[in-house]
């Protein structure tokens, strides 16, 4: 066999995996990843070792990276989300739980004897994050819809009043999609006299595209978060996982160190960082603007009330948040449900309608969910 050429027989197995995951990609319906990317004009990038490491905004001795287009990604967001005009900092993640991470991080050195809250629809990470930061916690009941109940967490804080409070607001829940209303929780921590607190949104669905719509979600910095985490991978779309947190660049400062064996400075959670994936999200920024990604934020919630209403149709129990592209309703069977790639929790699953797809996919749903209550009948 000739050196640097693979064996035919790993060559198959390299083939096999892309037709499976060309199949796989073209029917899912179930999970938050926008599919409808090309990055073809980025492909001579793939050559070279890029890598973020340390902060964006202070030069590295290392100079293979992306850091440049990075700050003006990490900018656009802060614009969007509203962060203090002289006052914001974030770097691109490995995805929405490292925001998270660093969100709870900034938290705690704040605030070290603080008690976070979170309701039991919050992403599975968290608990994870708080176990790893050992930060004390408290679990909110949540609303039929999966929006936290704010009478209970403001029983609960009320009974911890003595404690420095530490939210960590969902802005779109896993299943449902529930907005927590961040300026709603800022009042009862208002009325409650409460001086020292930190609010991070883990937006990591709906914070792009809830940025551009109205009525404007009560979300961002103007409306009481210290920092925000979003997912790149979701909304923009990106081969590879990624997202974007921004925080304050006041709370940021409290935990930077010198390292003078990069020449920059420690403030992200992982020390080497994906230089491609800043890429892609400016790319995305760039080529799309304001307009184009309102435009899509348009598009799936026209396609996710189109789908709400032929699953109604049917006589399926659907259902969706306000202003909301996952429709819910009970789970389907278990054909449906791995054809479709579906997930399930407690009897009940759910339709993203992320930008790719289209009244057509929901068609083809359809056309299958009508086979089976006909074989039913």
């Amino acid at each position: 066999m000739e050196a640097g050429k693979l064996h035919e027989k790993d060559q198959q197995v390299l083939n096999d995996l892309l037709e499976n995951v060309k199949k796989q990609t073209d029917l899912f319906l179930g999970y938050p990843v926008s599919k409808d990317f090309d990055y073809q004009a980025l492909s001579d990038f793939l050559k070279y070792p890029m890598n973020n490491l340390g902060d964006p905004f202070v030069t590295s001795t290392y100079a293979v990276g992306s850091r440049e287009l990075e700050k003006e990604v990490v900018q656009f967001f802060a614009e969007l989300f509203r962060a203090p005009a002289d006052n914001w900092w974030g770097y691109v993640t490995n995805g929405g739980s490292e925001g998270n991470l660093y969100g709870l991080y900034l938290a705690r050195e704040l605030h070290p004897k603080g008690m976070v809250y979170y309701s039991e629809a919050t992403h599975y990470s968290v608990q994870k994050n708080l176990h790893l930061l050992n930060m004390s916690n408290i679990v909110i009941r949540t609303q039929e819809n999966g929006e936290i109940d704010y009478e209970d967490l403001e029983h609960t804080i009320r009974m911890n009043r003595h404690m420095p409070v530490i939210i960590m607001a969902n802005i779109g829940t896993t299943m449902t999609e529930a907005r927590d209303d961040v300026a709603k929780i800022k009042s009862i921590l208002k009325k409650l006299a409460i001086q020292h607190y930190y609010i991070h949104a883990d937006a990591a669905l709906s914070g792009t595209y809830s940025a551009l719509i109205e009525p404007r979600p009560a979300f961002d910095f103007e409306d009481g978060a210290d920092s925000i985490a979003i997912s790149g991978h979701k909304f923009f779309g990106s081969p590879m996982p990624c997202g974007v947190v921004i925080a304050k660049k006041s709370n940021r400062d409290r935990i930077a160190r010198s390292v003078a064996y990069i020449g920059s400075v420690d403030t992200t959670i992982t020390g080497s960082r994906n230089g491609h994936s800043p890429l892609f999200l400016w790319y995305t920024i760039k080529r799309l603007g304001i307009t184009g990604l309102k435009t899509r934020a348009m598009h799936s919630l026209a396609t996710a009330a189109y789908t709400e209403q032929k699953l109604k149709a049917l006589g399926i129990a659907a259902w969706r948040n306000m202003n909301a592209i996952t429709v819910n309703f009970p789970t389907p069977s278990a054909t449906i449900c791995k054809k479709w790639q579906l997930a399930a929790e407690q009897g009940n699953s759910h339709i993203i309608c992320m930008p790719n797809v289209t009244q057509a996919h929901i068609d083809l749903l359809i056309t299958d969910l009508k086979a089976e209550i006909v074989l039913q009948d």
